[in-house]
């Protein structure tokens, strides 16, 4: 499998961190120097390892804010 080079550029918030320490973040990420998009996945301490995750345009993340606005608690 090829290296997947990633530069974290902001670190937005984390949404919650499980007994081994990995977290469920959300950042903004610049995959093999590509247009930085907003990433969610978990991430081990000190990014050095990841799990499966989702990305998004700018755009994805306004229709998901959308979204998400129209839950009722």
């Amino acid at each position: 499998m090829p290296d997947i080079k990633y530069d974290i550029i902001k670190e937005i918030g984390v949404l919650s961190e499980n007994s081994k320490g990995w977290r469920k973040e959300l950042n903004l990420i610049s995959w093999n120097g590509g247009e930085p998009k907003y990433d969610l996945r978990d991430w081990a301490p000190g990014h050095e390892k990841m799990g499966k995750g989702t990305t998004m345009t700018q755009d994805e993340m306004i229709k998901l804010k959308e979204i998400l606005n129209t839950i009722e608690q």
